[in-house]
């Protein structure tokens, strides 16, 4: 696993051995990343379910003002500290916080914080059965009220699932992109504006 673009790209990233991380694939993060343009430059970056910090430190080596990143397991974390040791990169920029998403999300919301940039690529869940909604990590975090709040009005939410998970997505959220790629699914969405009812920003 490396970061593929930006200061440090070609720095190779360490994971745990087996199969506790699944890091995005490189032709996958490249699109996303080709999407997201120059977003990235200067943005407050959230990323959830860190791992090892791929996506996070992606952003940060192509720009980013500044990296909340969330991730439970303690193991993936301290892999994360050294790769960002590792990297060169900007270690004043980045806060890593070692607790559950589904808490830290509601807490930041309270904190009034705003992001230009939310990236999440949790595990996958199962295949949707027909006629149930899908119980997986992605669909919860779509779920989450908070989130979109921590959502400046013209940012942008980076979600990826894998392509048997049928995710429903709610009101509060406006699909803008899907990208494909083997059996990963990325979703770029945006918050609902309600200054007049809804509506949202051109990409």
């Amino acid at each position: 696993m490396r970061i593929i673009g930006g200061l440090v790209a070609g720095r190779l990233l360490r994971t745990p051995d087996g199969l506790g991380v699944r890091p995005m694939p490189d032709k996958v993060k490249l699109a996303v990343f080709n999407s997201l343009g120059e977003r990235v430059i200067d943005a407050r970056v959230l990323d959830l379910f860190a791992g090892t910090g791929a996506l996070g430190l992606e952003c940060l080596s192509r720009g980013a003002q500044e990296l909340v990143s969330c991730e439970r397991s303690e193991k993936h974390a301290r892999f994360y500290r050294s790769n960002l040791a590792d990297s060169g990169l900007p270690t004043a920029r980045v806060s890593l916080r070692v607790q559950d998403v589904f808490v830290v999300v509601p807490h930041l919301a309270r904190e009034g914080r705003l992001f230009d940039l939310i990236i999440a690529d949790p595990p996958y869940g199962e295949k949707t059965r027909p006629g149930k909604r899908s119980e997986s990590l992605a669909q919860q975090l779509l779920d989450v009220p908070e989130l979109p709040q921590l959502l400046a009005p013209d940012g942008r939410f980076v979600l990826g699932h894998t392509k048997r998970d049928q995710l429903e997505i709610p009101a509060h959220w406006t699909a803008l992109k899907e990208l494909k790629h083997g059996d990963t699914v990325v979703r770029i969405l945006g918050p609902v504006i309600s200054d007049q009812g809804s509506g949202v920003r051109g990409q």
